[in-house]
């Protein structure tokens, strides 16, 4: 098994995409902090006015008794009962207003993760080995140096506001009750600003900070990369999708050059390939175009556009898609069905520019078997 030390490369983008399917990703502490604390003390800012009011009218009518009320103590139950409903929908709605704030700080650190992996049962969590070494890893050493560096700037920040005012404070039993209300919510609000300034500068760093951690526990070793690699290069599957997308996308880029081609040899609607021939520059025949369904269907119609004969040869045409590469010349196994078919276009052109007379029947060039990608070879039976 490999040592930490031997993790020295980042990790690749296959690994950190595998991490996030598992639900794991860079996420600060102090950070939902922050969102809890500030999202729920804006709240109550804003709020704190219209609650108070409500709430002293709530109570004004709940302490009248009348001779009615005396005579039927249920009635309190009812006066109870809104007292709750209302006590239960200012809750819900700060619950609500927080739990989002925490959520989309969540999200804003790491990114949207839907995954039960983080949940599922995982005995090998059990092991006191392993767990013992998670409590001395550098991310846990770091964060608790982290929590005992922010209980003591928090404990001074408060200590020195509490210092600062605790004698005014003191003195507001001597003044009016709402003056004193009044001074008492300032002076609360003024402790919370500082302290959640404090969060705001510990979340600043600890975010890139926890990002930084998680690349650094997803480092991967020479031989996990050289692994990596191996098993996705090595995978015929993941190959030949490769290869066929690479094939559609040369395809698709290849359709400017049908204009250029001598001819175009087709499988009626599956299959075309745009033949060309310079005898000054090419050793043989070379296919400059090619492609199936839609793609052949624009080189046909294209090729029509632009007087370049199109024959249709279904043998040929898939031979050639099948075994020939792009701006190559073409297997020598097909250079004399090729042949066949390019003296015809050169008589049909003749013809057609009054060089000649018109070629007879179009020719049916011999393909070998073994070059159709839809042949099967029949089975050979033991022999007695």
């Amino acid at each position: 098994m490999e040592s930490s030390q031997d993790r020295s490369l980042p990790a690749s983008e296959r690994k950190l995409q595998k991490a996030r399917s598992d639900g794991q990703a860079a996420r600060s502490r102090d950070l939902s902090h922050l969102a809890i604390l500030g999202s729920g003390a804006a709240t109550m800012l804003v709020f704190a006015h219209p609650l108070s009011d409500q709430l002293l009218h709530a109570l004004e009518q709940q302490l009248v008794f009348d001779a009615a009320t005396v005579q039927s103590p249920g009635s309190m139950l009812i006066r109870l009962q809104s007292m709750v409903a209302v006590g239960m929908l200012v809750s819900a709605v700060f619950a609500g207003l927080t739990g989002a704030a925490a959520l989309l700080s969540a999200v804003g650190a790491g990114g949207w993760l839907f995954s039960f992996t983080p949940i599922a049962p995982q005995f090998n969590r059990l092991n006191p080995i392993s767990g013992a070494a998670n409590l001395f890893s550098k991310q846990q050493m770091a964060n608790v140096a982290k929590m005992v560096l922010m209980t003591g700037i928090l404990s001074a920040v408060a200590w020195k506001h509490l210092g600062s005012s605790i004698d005014q404070v003191a003195l507001l039993v001597l003044q009016p009750s709402p003056a004193a209300l009044k001074h008492v919510a300032s002076w609360l609000t003024s402790g919370l600003g500082m302290l959640l300034l404090v969060v705001f500068l510990a979340a600043l760093i600890d975010v890139p900070l926890q990002a930084f951690f998680f690349k650094d526990r997803l480092k991967m070793s020479h031989e996990e990369v050289k692994q990596e690699h191996k098993e996705s290069e090595g995978n015929p599957e993941i190959k030949g999708k490769l290869r066929q997308r690479q094939r559609e996308i040369a395809d698709r880029a290849s359709i400017t050059a049908v204009p250029k081609a001598d001819f175009v040899v087709m499988n009626p609607t599956h299959y075309a390939v745009a033949l060309r021939y310079d005898d000054q520059s090419m050793s043989a025949p070379q296919v400059i175009s090619r492609g199936t369904d839609l793609v052949a269907l624009k080189i046909r119609e294209i090729a029509k556009s632009h007087g370049v004969p199109v024959l249709e040869s279904p043998l040929l045409a898939r031979a050639l898609y099948a075994h020939a590469e792009l701006d190559q010349p073409i297997p020598a196994a097909l250079y004399t069905a090729v042949a066949q078919v390019l003296a015809y276009v050169y008589r049909l052109k003749a013809a057609m520019h009054g060089q000649g007379r018109m070629p007879e029947a179009q020719p049916d060039p011999y393909v070998p078997p073994e070059l159709d990608p839809l042949y099967r070879a029949p089975h050979q039976g033991k022999q007695p």
